[in-house]
C-alpha cells in the first residue's frame, strides 16, 4: 500500500519534458515503461515499470535551471539523480526488471520443445540432455542465428532531433527502435539472405555495412529516428512521446513512399514495397485485416514504376484483446513464426515495446531495445567498423500470453512465388482459426470474400483503385486509449 501511494504521487506529477541529454551510463534495467503513457491503456497493466520510469524521468529529464536556483538546489538534485542511478544499476533493480519482463537469460535446452526463429526451426526435445553432442550443435546454431539479428537500442549523444533539444531517445523510443529492428531484418533478408550470420572477421561485408549505415542516428541516415519522427508527424509521432504499433506501421509506409518519390529504384534504401494490411475499408468496418492480392500487386507496380512484382514488406497491426490477448489468438500468433516469410512481432509488455523474433512452447524470445548506448553512425566505406552494439548474445523471454494485445506482425516476401506461398499459408491458418482469424486473404479489395487457401495462386490481373493508404491524423502522442480500436478483434 505504501509503494502504491508513492507510485501514484510520482505518476501524478507527470514530468512532460522527458530525458533528452543526460542518460544512464549503464542499462536502466527496469526502465521499460515509457514516460508519457500514463494516460493510455498501457499504464493499467504493470505497477513496477510505471513507478520506476516515472521516478527516473523526474530526476533525469532535460531541464534548463532558472537563474534564481541556488547551488544548494543543484547539489541536492545531483545527489538525488546519483542515488537513483545507483539504485537502477544495482542487482536488486535488475531482479525487479526480470520480474516484470522475464528472465534476462534463457536456458533453451532445459525447457525443451522446438524453437521457431523467424521461420527456421531448431528442434529441442525435453528428453535430450544438454550435454548431448547433437543438442549442443543445435544450440550453438540457434545462438549464432539469434545473435546475428540486428539489435537497435536507446542511444544517447546524437544530434538534436529537428528543432527540439532531444539528443537521446531514452524512456520513449522503444517502439521506434523495435520497428527499426524489424525493418532492418527485412533488409538483411533481402540483401544477404536468411542464412546470413554475423561476421567473425574483418573486413566486413559491404551490404551489411550499408544496412547499418541507413539505420544510423542522424538525419543523413535514411531510416534514423530523426527521419522516422519527421515522416510520422501526421500520426502523432513526436520526440519524447510513446506511440503504438498502428501509427508506427503507417509511418514506415509514409517514409518508404517518400523515398520512392525522391530516389531512383536502384538507390532505394528499402528495396521493397511496403503494405500495411488493414481491415475492410481501411479498418473502418473493424474485423480481421485483409491481405488483398490486388492491392499488393498494385503497390509493387507503383514501387517499381512498372515492374509486375517486387519484394514486399507486409505489416499487420492488430489488437487481439482489451488488456490481455484473447487466448483464442495465441496458437495462431505462435504459428506465424513458422512462416518462411516471418519477420516477427512488434510487441511486448504493456507500454514496453520489444522485437519478438521467436517462440518456444508457451513463451516468446525477443530483442530488447531498453539498453542505453552511445550514438553510432557507421560510414558506408568503413569495413573495419565496430558493430558489436548492433548485436546481442543474451536470449530473453516472456510468456506468450503476457504480451500486450496491441501489436504488429511483419512478413517479407522476396518475389511473386514467395508471396503466393505466404498467401497459401495465411489462408490455411485462417481456415483453421474457428472463425477468429488474425487476418484473412482476398483476391480483390472492399467487400471481397476471403480466398480459400486452395485458390490463392490465381490470376492477379485487373487492379482496382485503392484509397486505403491516405494519411489519417492520429493522436498517439497523447496516449489515446483507443488508438487501435478500429481493428479490435
Amino acid at each position: 500500500m505504501v509503494m502504491k501511494g508513492h507510485h501514484e504521487k510520482i505518476v501524478s506529477s507527470k514530468c512532460s519534458s522527458r530525458n533528452s541529454g543526460d542518460t544512464l551510463d549503464k542499462r536502466p534495467a527496469s526502465v521499460c515503461s515509457e514516460a508519457g503513457s500514463s494516460d493510455s491503456k498501457f499504464s493499467k497493466a504493470s505497477l513496477w515499470p510505471s513507478f520506476f520510469t516515472s521516478a527516473l524521468t523526474v530526476f533525469e529529464a532535460y531541464s534548463t535551471p532558472a537563474a534564481s536556483e541556488t547551488k544548494s538546489v543543484h547539489s541536492r538534485q545531483s545527489g538525488w539523480a546519483a542515488a537513483v542511478k545507483k539504485v537502477v544499476n544495482c542487482g536488486s533493480m535488475r531482479r525487479i526488471h526480470e520480474c516484470v519482463m522475464g528472465s534476462s537469460r534463457t536456458d533453451i535446452s532445459s525447457v525443451g520443445g522446438d524453437i521457431w526463429l523467424l521461420g527456421v526451426c531448431y528442434k529441442f526435445s525435453e528428453q535430450e540432455s544438454s550435454g548431448d553432442a547433437d543438442t549442443s550443435n543445435r544450440l550453438a546454431a540457434f545462438e549464432q542465428d539469434f545473435s546475428s539479428k540486428i539489435l537497435m537500442t536507446y542511444r544517447k549523444g546524437f544530434n538534436a532531433i529537428g528543432d527540439t533539444k532531444y539528443t537521446s531517445d531514452v524512456y520513449w523510443g522503444c517502439m521506434l527502435r523495435s520497428s527499426q529492428m524489424l525493418v532492418a531484418q527485412a533488409t538483411l533478408f533481402h540483401r544477404l539472405g536468411r542464412s546470413w550470420r554475423k561476421p567473425l572477421q574483418k573486413p566486413l561485408n559491404q551490404e551489411y555495412i550499408n544496412i547499418l549505415h541507413i539505420f544510423g542516428d542522424s538525419g543523413a541516415s535514411a531510416f534514423s529516428i530523426h527521419n522516422l519522427l519527421e515522416a510520422g508527424k501526421n500520426y502523432g509521432l513526436a520526440s519524447g512521446s510513446w506511440i503504438g504499433p498502428y501509427a508506427m506501421c503507417r509511418t514506415w509506409e509514409t517514409l518508404a513512399r517518400c523515398m520512392r518519390d525522391t530516389k531512383d529504384l536502384e538507390e532505394q534504401p528499402l528495396p521493397m514495397a511496403v503494405y500495411v494490411v488493414s481491415g475492410d475499408e481501411d479498418g473502418e468496418r473493424g474485423g480481421a485485416p485483409v491481405v488483398c492480392i490486388e492491392d499488393a500487386s498494385k503497390l509493387c507496380v507503383e514501387f517499381s514504376k512498372g515492374k509486375d512484382w517486387t519484394p514486399i514488406l507486409l505489416l499487420v497491426p492488430l489488437v487481439l484483446g482489451l488488456e490481455k490477448i484473447n487466448p483464442r489468438y495465441i496458437p495462431l500468433l505462435r504459428s506465424t513464426f513458422t512462416f518462411p516469410q516471418s519477420l516477427g512481432v512488434l510487441g511486448g509488455k504493456p507500454g514496453v515495446s520489444t522485437y519478438i523474433v521467436g517462440v518456444q512452447s508457451d513463451r516468446v524470445l525477443y530483442l530488447d531495445p531498453h539498453e542505453v548506448q552511445l550514438a553510432v553512425n557507421i560510414s558506408r566505406d568503413d569495413l573495419e567498423a565496430n558493430t558489436s552494439s548492433y548485436h546481442c548474445n543474451v536470449i530473453r523471454h516472456m510468456p506468450l500470453d503476457s504480451i500486450d494485445p496491441s501489436l504488429a506482425i511483419g512478413f517479407y516476401c522476396r518475389d511473386k512465388d514467395d508471396f503466393d506461398d505466404f498467401c497459401f499459408r495465411a489462408s490455411k491458418l485462417a481456415d483453421e482459426s474457428n472463425d477468429a482469424p488474425l487476418f484473412t486473404v482476398a483476391q480483390a479489395n472492399s467487400l471481397s470474400k476471403p480466398v480459400d487457401h486452395n485458390d490463392v495462386l490465381g490470376d492477379t490481373a485487373g487492379l482496382q483503385e485503392d484509397d486505403s493508404f491516405g494519411v489519417v491524423p492520429m493522436n498517439d502522442a497523447g496516449g489515446c486509449p483507443h488508438e487501435d480500436d478500429w481493428q479490435l478483434l
